[in-house]
């Protein structure tokens, strides 16, 4: 099991990248949440295999139809143990 946090800048909010995220995260079996941050990031906690993790990852800087993904700041922090993958309103 692998956990990371991914900051995500650019043209990234209000035009459904939260939603994208959410159903590839479901495609993956992939556990977590995002949201939108304050700073006009969006950030996204995700858990699952090294693997999915991985395909995450690039769908992250690949981005949403409609999106500008500038970069994908990576840190792998410890596992949480998440039981779904939501999206968190601010």
């Amino acid at each position: 099991m692998k956990t990371v946090r991914l900051k995500i800048s650019g043209m990234v909010q209000g035009i459904f990248f939260r939603k994208y995220i959410q159903e590839q995260a479901e495609k993956l079996s992939i556990k977590g949440h995002v949201r939108n941050m304050e700073s006009g990031e969006v950030e996204v906690v995700a858990e699952g295999s090294p693997e999915n993790i991985e395909t995450m990852i690039a769908c992250c800087k690949k981005g949403a139809p409609h999106s500008n993904v500038k970069a994908v700041d990576i840190q792998e922090i410890n596992h949480i143990g998440f039981d779904e993958f939501k999206i968190i309103e601010i």
